[in-house]
């Protein structure tokens, strides 16, 4: 082993450390923010609930108030900042890779663009999803379909979400979105390639997004049955998305999960009878 490739590892140690540290960071910082909602909603089932603002009540619950362009962008941003912690640790394999091919190619004397680029990309694919989700929130708010809570209180709405969800687990484009998050290198490969420049990074972690998203998409949809700041749901599904990605096999718990979902439905389905 030369004296170059030996002094590189140290460096790669570094580079590693410092891009998981960011991750857990960006990811924390998230939840931290999730976890103060949280505690604020389950405040409103509490007693003195009238002695809060009422103001920062209609903010966390479109129930109580009119939609409006403020309120509208208050629960973007509240899906934005959820889809950010739970989605940053599953882009942890892809920017993982693309800083240890960086590193071995900055020593050949090679440059890529910063991996922030590619995060930044595979964030705004979800904020995309963000926005879609506070538009369906939107609309079921204005059927009156959603709970102070956040959640549907429709029964037959809550039904097809577990069907649809737990249907998708076992479609091929399920599995072929999946099989795409689960391979970043080969992703990588696949759609450019490493680049020097910042735009294409981007866009890379853009697609990869688009990717994750129809492979995660109908799970993040069971948030509008348990409740969108249901902190225990968020945590399940971020690792139940974590789990997909990484176990070597994971067949048997997307069609387990799948049949979970499709039985819970029909429960649901059956008490309207």
């Amino acid at each position: 082993m030369s004296d170059g490739t030996r002094g590189s590892f140290p460096a790669l140690k570094r580079d590693t450390a410092v891009a998981l540290a960011a991750l857990l960071a960006i990811s924390g910082l998230a939840w931290l923010w999730i976890f103060q909602l949280a505690i604020r909603m389950q405040a409103m089932d509490m007693p003195g609930m009238a002695g809060m603002e009422m103001s920062h009540l209609q903010m966390m619950s479109p129930a109580l108030a009119p939609w409006t362009p403020t309120l509208g962008l208050y629960l973007f941003a509240m899906w934005v900042i959820m889809m950010v912690g739970m989605m940053t640790p599953t882009a942890a394999p892809m920017v993982l890779v693309y800083v240890r091919v960086a590193q071995h190619a900055a020593g050949a004397g090679h440059r890529f663009a910063s991996a922030a680029w590619l995060l930044a990309g595979y964030l705004l694919a979800w904020t995309l999803f963000a926005a879609i989700a506070t538009a369906a929130q939107w609309l079921l708010e204005s059927l009156a379909m959603m709970t102070p809570m956040m959640r549907t209180a429709s029964r037959p709405i809550a039904a097809a979400v577990m069907l649809i969800a737990g249907i998708y687990q076992f479609l091929p484009a399920k599995d072929a979105c999946l099989m795409r998050c689960r391979a970043p290198l080969q992703f990588i490969q696949q759609h450019g390639g490493f680049q020097p420049r910042a735009l294409p990074s981007l866009r890379l972690g853009f697609v990869h997004g688009l990717f994750c998203i129809g492979c995660c998409w109908a799970l993040m949809a069971l948030l509008f049955v348990v409740g969108i700041m249901n902190v225990l749901w968020i945590a399940a599904i971020m690792v139940f998305v974590l789990l997909e990605k990484l176990l070597p096999r994971t067949r048997w718990l997307s069609r387990g999960s799948g049949v979970l979902l499709i039985a819970t439905g029909l429960w649901l389905m059956a008490g309207q009878s």
